[in-house]
C-alpha cells in the first residue's frame, strides 16, 4: 500500500528519537500492539539508521526517517530500510534526493511561501511544523484554504488533548505526535504504557 494511503488509514504517525537501538523491536511490538502500523524515527541520534533497521524487519510496520537534514542522510535512512522521509523545513537536496531515489518525501513548512515551493516540486503533502508554535489547527485551516489539494502532517506540541482538533480539518492526512513514544517512556521500557497510549490516541482517530 502507498505510503500516503497508510497514512491517511492510520492517521496518526509516532515521531520518536530513540538513543538505543537494541530496544527499536521492543518498542515496534509496543506500538504495533496499540493499533498503529506506522513509526517515524528521528535522525536525532546516533542509534537512528540501527533503529530504522531493526524496525523495518517487523511485518507490518512502515517506518520512516525524521529530522532528515542532508541529501546523504536521505541514502543512509532508505539503505536502512526506511519507505518515507520527513524534514523539520524544506531542503531542495533532500527533496531532490528522494525523488531521484522515489522515495515519498514530506517537508516541513511553516509558511505559504514553503507550501508553495513544495507544490513546485511536484509535492501534495508537507509536514506542518512545529504546528502548535505556529498556531495550531486554526493555522493549518488558514493555509489549507488557498492550497485546497495540500494535505498537512501537523507536527510539534501535538497531545492527547488537542489531537482531535487536527484530525477535524479535511486537509489534515494524519497527525505526527510524540506523546505516547516519549523518551521517558521508551528509557524506562515502559512498552505496557507505551501500548496504553498508542491504543488511547488510535481510539481518539477512530472516534473523529
Amino acid at each position: 500500500m502507498p505510503v500516503d494511503s497508510v497514512l491517511a488509514e492510520q492517521r496518526l504517525l509516532p515521531v520518536v528519537v530513540l538513543h538505543d537501538a537494541s530496544v527499536a523491536r521492543r518498542l515496534a511490538a509496543a506500538v504495533l500492539g496499540g493499533g498503529l502500523s506506522c513509526i517515524e524515527v528521528t535522525f536525532r541520534t546516533d542509534a537512528a539508521e540501527d533503529a530504522i533497521r531493526a524496525m523495518a524487519g517487523e511485518e507490518g510496520l512502515l517506518v520512516g526517517a525524521g529530522t532528515v537534514l542532508t541529501a546523504p542522510q536521505v541514502d543512509r535512512a532508505v539503505d536502512a530500510g526506511a519507505r518515507f522521509v520527513v524534514s523539520p523545513g524544506f531542503a531542495p537536496a533532500v527533496v531532490g534526493r528522494c525523488r531521484e531515489l522515489d522515495i515519498p518525501v514530506f517537508p516541513g513548512v511553516a509558511t505559504a511561501s514553503e507550501v508553495q515551493m513544495a507544490l513546485d516540486a511536484g509535492l501534495e503533502t508537507v509536514k506542518f511544523f512545529p504546528a502548535e508554535q505556529l498556531g495550531g489547527a486554526a493555522m493549518v485551516r488558514a493555509l489549507a484554504a488557498p492550497f485546497r489539494s495540500v494535505r498537512f502532517v501537523p507536527t510539534g506540541g501535538v497531545t492527547a488533548a488537542n489531537l482531535g482538533s487536527y484530525l477535524a480539518l479535511p486537509s489534515v492526512l494524519a497527525v505526527g505526535g510524540t506523546w505516547m513514544v516519549a523518551a521517558d517512556l521508551v528509557r524506562a521500557g515502559r512498552w505496557d504504557e507505551i501500548t496504553r497510549l498508542t491504543a488511547e490516541a488510535v481510539a481518539v482517530v477512530r472516534s473523529s
